[in-house]
């Protein structure tokens, strides 16, 4: 089940399917059980790229609470 779109802001945020990949598995860490909460904090960090206010670089790095604000 796919709770939320978030590969077409991946898209739109110029991420191609390699940096996509990387952020998921980073971002799984915070949320290995929660499908629902791993998907939501993707989008965000896509939509954080796409919209200037981070990089992919940070999301990457960030600690998991930074990473929250995204």
């Amino acid at each position: 089940m796919r709770y939320f779109n978030f590969q077409d802001v991946a898209r739109e945020a110029g991420l191609s399917s390699a940096q996509l990949k990387a952020l998921c598995k980073r971002i799984r860490e915070d949320f290995p059980q929660d499908t629902m909460m791993f998907e939501l904090h993707v989008l965000r960090a896509c939509l954080a790229i796409r919209d200037g206010r981070a990089t992919l670089e940070e999301a990457l790095s960030a600690e998991p609470a930074a990473r929250k604000t995204l």
